[in-house]
């Protein structure tokens, strides 16, 4: 209510309230003035007279007032000059008083009008300072002040406590700071908190954002203090020092990162690709895993090229929300048919039902489960979404007539080690069995290294260790991987998919393989910090060497046999590859189920060895002989 009263005047109406709340105080003073002198001296003046020159002081007082400005203070801006004018206001009421003290019968003393001045000054600073308070309290409760708590008493933490005092949009509650000497005490008017109670604070005071006010510590420091903050449920801020926002020289500005094309040591080869939207323009086109970091950018390449109908499958309401959302406003007003659909690729009947109902001409297959030491320690769980999936998958597609079907494969299945790897493997060997025994979909496989930015990349997890201070972790000194970026890897696919014949395993020209180690370096010093090591034991993040995985290789491959033949794009490599027969392929599946049925992670392992492992053994040594 009183927030709506005081933001309903207008300027003119609170100068004229002003100016009569100064002339008001010309009467609490003389009141004030006579009684003080009342105790000490029995004189009783006239109290008609005495009336009438309270009245003269307070028109008088009204528009000197005016004169000197003082209503056209505002509450803020009311300083030291406001605090003169005033003084100036009250010699002036105090003089007329004694020029007035004729009406009085008997006269007053000087004394009372030497009083009266200085009651009338206190008191007309008083109520301003006093009415600044209360109207500060009327807006802020009127509006939803941010409440934060910074951490850091020192030097720029009271700056900045100090600063926001008078902000009406965020309220200062208390400090954190590590030094016990400044804990318990008050500082800038705020108590001082150790940093164990930042969780009960939060809580208790219902603290919307913390703000780190420790510009001297290191940058990682402040990353880790941030990071625990977060995991608390906080929004975190940190701050420069003022010295360092107004001081000599620009202020200090973070390395840019280091760009992808400088990880990847090699130019994009996006640009070099040439276009594929004849192979896909008006085609109907299915895109599983659509929700991932691999199959959502196949999306948004796709839909440049016009299909006429995408369907999109995954199993992650999350991944599928937000690919749908994404493709539905970039081809709003198109034409194009999106259809999302919330399912496995386990599901034989929706498969089925899909091909049919959308009459698909063209499956990208890119779901699978990928993250290495996931699967590793759900074997079963992997074996089944990758193999028996892209089984049941490529089978339903054929079935339908479909006319290609292009697998999304990896290097890991090269001479796998671990069982993604062995996963990926033996979707491969699916795919390619069924081709031989195909005549109307084309299939074919394309095989390519680590994704810069994918979710199963260790791009992301750098990142997330550098911004919380390190340590950066890598399992080996010495490890390699092959690099791209998403889009150059979906780009790849697509143009593998339209020059496919069946039964090809493509693989991409990758350049030289990346050191880890190197990455990781290039990364932090990206971020503008310095790497901590032996010879740099100042740093700021350390790279940690944390041992290889169960199942990880220190170079991954891109070919099982040497045997390569072109296309019609110089980066892209035909692999000439043997495969198991029609019953072997049988046989292995068979296996397969009956060890995901039976929960026997030791059966999986051995179909791995059996199919997977002790095959490309065999054809290393039959090529050995060819050669």
């Amino acid at each position: 209510m009183l927030y709506k009263i005081v933001t309903s005047l207008t300027r003119t109406q609170k100068q004229f309230l002003f100016m009569l709340t100064d002339a008001g105080m010309i009467a609490v003073a003389m009141i004030s003035a006579l009684t003080l002198n009342a105790a000490t001296h029995a004189t009783h003046p006239d109290t008609i007279r005495l009336t009438l020159l309270v009245l003269s002081l307070v028109v008088m007082g009204g528009v000197a007032s005016w004169q000197l400005g003082l209503p056209k203070f505002t509450l803020n801006a009311y300083d030291a000059r406001g605090i003169t004018r005033t003084a100036a206001f009250a010699a002036i009421c105090g003089l007329g008083g004694v020029a007035l003290n004729g009406m009085v019968v008997p006269p007053l003393s000087h004394a009372i009008y030497f009083n009266f001045s200085l009651l009338l000054l206190v008191l007309c600073v008083s109520w301003r300072f006093l009415l600044r308070y209360a109207t500060l309290e009327i807006y802020r409760r009127g509006m939803n002040r941010m409440r934060v708590l910074i951490y850091g008493a020192g030097q720029t933490g009271q700056q900045l406590a100090v600063a926001l005092r008078h902000d009406n949009a965020i309220e200062p509650v208390a400090f954190i700071d590590d030094n016990p000497t400044l804990q318990s005490q008050v500082v800038a008017g705020l108590r001082v908190h150790a940093p164990s109670a930042v969780k009960e604070l939060i809580a208790r005071k219902g603290i919307e954002r913390v703000v780190l006010a420790m510009p001297s510590i290191s940058q990682p420091q402040l990353a880790r203090i941030a990071h625990r903050l977060r995991q608390i449920g906080c929004e975190v801020h940190a701050l420069p020092s003022f010295a360092e926002l107004v001081g000599e020289g620009e202020l200090k500005k973070r390395v840019s990162p280091v760009s992808l094309d400088d990880l990847l040591g090699r130019n994009r080869l996006e640009s070099e690709l040439p276009g594929v939207s004849h192979a896909y323009t008006g085609r109907r086109i299915v895109i599983t895993g659509a929700g991932g970091s691999i199959g959502s950018e196949l999306c948004r390449q796709l839909i440049a090229c016009k299909p006429e109908c995408v369907v999109l499958v995954d199993h992650s309401e999350l991944g599928l929300y937000n690919i749908d959302k994404e493709l539905r406003d970039l081809t709003r007003g198109s034409g194009m048919t999106i259809v999302p659909v919330l399912g496995s690729v386990l599901d034989e009947t929706l498969m089925a039902r899909i091909m049919a109902e959308h009459r698909i001409e063209v499956v990208l297959h890119a779901a699978a489960y990928k993250h290495l030491p996931l699967v590793e320690c759900n074997v079963l769980s992997g074996l089944n979404n990758n193999v028996i999936g892209t089984k049941i998958l490529a089978e339903v597609a054929r079935e339908a007539g479909v006319e290609r079907f292009i697998l999304v494969s990896s290097d890991k299945a090269v001479r796998p080690t671990n069982v993604m790897g062995a996963s990926k493997r033996l979707a491969e060997l699916v795919v390619q069995d069924l081709a031989t025994r195909s005549t109307g979909t084309r299939f074919s496989m394309v095989r390519f290294g680590n994704v810069l930015g994918s979710s199963g990349s260790v791009i992301p997890l750098f990142e997330e260790q550098i911004a919380r201070g390190g340590p950066v972790t890598l399992t080996d000194p010495k490890v390699t991987r092959y690099f791209m970026t998403i889009s150059e890897a979906a780009r790849l696919v697509l143009l593998a998919g339209s020059f496919a014949r069946g039964g090809d395993v493509f693989v991409l020209d990758m350049g030289e393989p990346v050191p880890i180690r190197k990455l990781a370096r290039q990364m932090i010093e990206g971020a503008g910090y310095t790497v901590k090591d032996g010879d740099h034991p100042d740093g700021d993040i350390e790279i940690k060497i944390t041992g290889l995985r169960k199942g990880e290789k220190l170079h991954e491959e891109l070919l099982i046999s040497s045997d390569m033949l072109t296309t019609p794009h110089h980066k892209i490599l035909r692999a000439q590859e043997s495969y198991l027969s029609e019953f072997e392929i049988a046989t292995a599946m068979k296996d397969l189920r009956n060890a995901i049925a039976a929960t026997d992670e030791d059966m999986a392992h051995g179909i791995i060895a059996r199919w997977v492992e002790h095959g490309e053994k065999d054809a290393e040594a039959t090529e050995a002989k060819r050669l």
